[in-house]
């Protein structure tokens, strides 16, 4: 007979059983520590027996660390019936008398104890399928002890069991499942639901094994007397072939579940199986396997769904974007703008930005500061000089050393659905025979296309439209049409020097101080210095070389920090600028003192922003020829042409001394080695044939802009802001250009604005009475009476 068990308000000793879950009318042993033993041997001698619970201890967890969480509260009572001393504690021999549900977990002494309470079967199982399942589970048992020797000694005892609990009791601890599977067993209260899931715990295990004999058949069909290393090669070839997509499938590193976690779309989680089935089938010998590897590693490392739309905040957009840029005013309120459109769309962005400017006026880092400003990653992949389409597609699978194009790449990168993209240098790429990248970009820069972009290595369609793309250029001219259209277009032009003189002094400065390992104690660089450097020493429409010219006097200045040479703070001012840096490396046009006659000053547009140019005339003895040096392109040497015919037609009437059959023409447009073309410079090329002709000079602190027509109207060109800003630094003081082009003084800071006069223009009438003050009213005849002047009559 058994001793009375304990109450459910009683404390009770808590064994911790590792890797074992022990059932109701079972029998055990296990090893406890030495307090634990000590305890039960105390009460079996006051009470002559003693009670415990055993609760199984979750997978993985070592005996030093157990913890209340890492026990499951269902267990057994254990009434003990002998304990004798062992190693490092005591061999306990106990009897599961029924579940017990733990209330509550206590540590006393470094012991664990419980307060527990009976868990009840639920008898929901009557004596007649109670039978059935018995003779079932004992039928089951002996179809798979059938198949292994000496197995009589494992069956013959589930024959005498009259119950399916006591079976269970005896087989699980040998059964081959996880101690979750036998622990979710134990807390079963239902009958027929506990007798059921050990029931299918036996099927599973009996087809388990018949697939291993059937497979170990095959394998000794095929190899016959080859050696160990073919037959196990050709065993994992039928297992493979056997299991055919098993989420066990040897070496597959968990990719069926993977794939089936994704947030991939159907379409693509169909093509992942595909890819999956292939590999199971080949096996990791096979010459495709790394290839599906690595193609199966690119669909789960893409992000396929965007986690969580963040609200745009405009006044953060307009904060980052002021404290980060000085100046570019209109493009910092244009980038603003666009943000409150998505923000009205939900992010959904209807256009493509392309930040359009010279080198070094902060394009990219713009791209980078839009990316603060939204709180999305910022991924950029420079264009500049790719000339094969596969860069931007991708290659095909098919190729050795396929890989995918850069947009998918640097969609893994950012592992975000919704970066802020930048595509640098997008005016720079090349044609070849490998095909047209620019081309290829059309599909991933058209709102209405990239929501399924097409990657030859990736096969699936792919989903752009929430990226938003920023790309970058320096000029528009190389950008075919079709690209160019599909982007929404913002010019950065250059800075002044009073907006290159606060970014060197806010930010540029201290960055540099920064880099180089220096602060305001140790390096002061005098206002004046700035203003020099940036007139002198650099010459540029952004402030790149700015930077870099800061960066050589940080190291000069580093250098004598370290030696000792220097009294801190070193400040530098303007006349110590030689010593730095050297002489002055750039030469700035300026206005000249005086101008004699055939020289005129004109404005030009060039990539690093404006610029001013002579256009110096000439005659000598001759037949009437026209000589045009300078490396000009066409359209220029056409402006020329048309400038000579307007005066001969315009002005031959007035002349008394030039005889324009007696005399050749000479136009120089300084620096020679620089290449000039666009049709601007035809009212500066005009003035300078009429002064020439006329032999009077033009005012050095004039200068002009405009195409001319053979009609003698003046028509507007572009570059204003540049042309004006070329201008003020060289000294200018008046401005002629197209009346059309008045509007476009509106993007000119006022500063220099206000320092200049403007004067605009409709046809070379105005233009002559402005530089030359010739009044063409009265003595030029009616076109119906003008005719070639004989060279006589001059």
């Amino acid at each position: 007979m058994h001793s009375p068990q304990p109450d459910t308000i009683e404390e009770i000793i808590v064994i911790p059983l590792f890797e074992t879950v022990v059932y109701p009318e079972s029998r055990t042993k296990f090893q406890v520590e030495t307090a634990a033993g000590e305890a039960l041997l105390s009460a079996m001698k006051n009470d002559g027996s003693a009670y415990a619970v055993g609760l199984t201890v979750k997978s993985g967890i070592q005996p030093p660390e157990v913890s209340a969480e890492a026990l499951y509260m269902t267990g057994n009572l254990l009434e003990i019936a002998h304990i004798q001393p062992a190693d490092d504690g005591f061999l306990v021999f106990a009897r599961a008398a029924r579940r017990m549900k733990a209330v509550t977990l206590s540590m006393k002494g470094g012991q664990f104890y419980a307060v527990c309470e009976p868990l009840p079967d639920l008898p929901d199982l009557d004596e007649e399928t109670r039978v059935e399942m018995l003779a079932d589970v004992r039928r089951a048992i002996e179809e798979i002890s059938s198949n292994f020797q000496g197995s009589e000694q494992f069956t013959r005892p589930v024959e005498r069991m009259e119950s399916v609990d006591q079976i269970i009791g005896f087989v699980m601890p040998f059964m081959p499942v996880d101690v979750a599977v036998k622990q979710n067993l134990l807390e079963l209260t239902s009958v027929r639901e506990r007798y059921t899931a050990f029931l299918k715990t036996l099927v599973t295990l009996k087809e388990s094994i018949d697939l291993r004999i059937e497979v170990a058949r095959k394998v000794s069909d095929k190899v016959g007397k080859a050696n160990r290393e073919a037959m196990l090669r050709e065993q994992l070839k039928v297992i493979q072939e056997e299991l055919n997509g098993s989420e066990d499938s040897s070496g597959e590193e968990g990719y069926r579940e993977r794939i089936e976690r994704s947030t991939m779309p159907d379409e693509v989680r169909k093509k992942a199986l595909a890819e999956l089935k292939k590999l199971e089938t080949g096996g990791s010998q096979h010459h495709e396997s790394q290839g599906i590897r690595n193609y199966l590693d690119l669909l789960l490392d893409l992000p396929w769904t965007v986690e969580e739309k963040k609200s745009i905040d405009i006044e953060e957009a307009r904060r980052v974007l002021e404290s980060n840029h000085n100046g570019l005013e209109k493009v910092k309120e244009r980038i603003v703008q666009h943000l409150a459109v998505m923000k009205l769309k939900e992010e959904k962005q209807g256009s493509i930005l392309l930040f359009a400017g010279p080198p070094g006026t902060g394009k990219t880092s713009l791209g980078k500061s839009i990316a603060d400003a939204l709180g999305r990653k910022y991924v950029r992949v420079s264009l500049g000089g790719i000339r094969d389409e596969a860069e931007i597609r991708g290659h095909r699978r098919t190729y050795v050393g396929s890989l995918p194009g850069r947009i998918v790449q640097c969609m893994k990168k950012a592992g975000t659905k919704n970066p802020v993209f930048i595509l640098d240098e997008i005016d720079k790429l090349a044609y070849s025979n490998a095909g047209d990248p620019a081309s290829a970009l059309l599909e991933v820069l058209d709102p209405e296309q990239n929501s399924t972009f097409a990657d030859h290595y990736l096969e699936v369609p792919y989903d752009l439209s929430d990226v938003l793309f920023i790309a970058t250029a320096n000029t528009l001219a190389t950008i075919p049409a079709p690209l160019l259209d599909r982007m929404e277009l913002i010019e950065i032009s250059g800075y002044t020097k009073n907006e290159k003189f606060a970014i060197a002094k806010d930010h540029l400065l201290p960055e540099t101080l920064e880099e180089h390992g220096l602060d305001a104690d140790k390096l002061k660089v005098g206002d004046d210095a700035l203003v020099v450097i940036i007139e002198r020493y650099t010459r540029e429409a952004g402030v790149r070389a700015l930077k870099k010219q800061l960066a050589r006097i940080a190291r000069f200045v580093s250098t004598k920090v370290v030696s000792g040479d220097a009294d801190l703070p070193y400040v530098v001012t303007a006349d110590m600028l030689p010593e730095i840096l050297g002489r002055e490396t750039v030469r700035q046009d300026v206005a000249r003192k005086e101008n004699p006659p055939g020289v005129v000053t004109g404005l030009a547009w060039t990539p690093v922003g404006g610029d001013i140019l002579f256009i110096e005339g000439t005659f000598m003895p001759g037949k009437g020829r026209l000589t045009l040096t300078g490396q000009l392109g066409d359209v220029m040497k056409e402006s020329a042409q048309i400038s000579l015919s307007l005066i001969r037609s315009r002005l031959a009437a007035t002349l008394t001394r030039f005889d324009f059959f007696a005399s050749d023409i000479h136009i120089h447009v300084p620096s020679g080695a620089t290449p000039k073309d666009g049709p601007s410079a035809g009212v500066t090329l005009f003035t300078a044939l009429a002064s020439l002709v006329t032999g009077k000079a033009v005012d050095p602190t004039i200068a002009m802009t405009g195409e001319v027509t053979l009609s003698g109207a003046v028509l507007p060109v572009g570059g204003i802001k540049e042309k004006v800003l070329a201008a003020h630094r060289a000294g200018i003081r008046k401005v002629i250009l197209p009346r059309e082009n008045e509007r476009d003084l509106a993007d000119v800071p006022d500063d220099v604005r206000d320092e200049l006069v403007f004067v605009a223009v409709d046809s070379i009438e105005d233009v002559l009475r402005e530089a030359l003050g010739l009044d063409l009213a009265g003595p030029v005849l009616p076109y119906a009476e003008r005719r070639c002047v004989p060279v006589h009559e001059f």
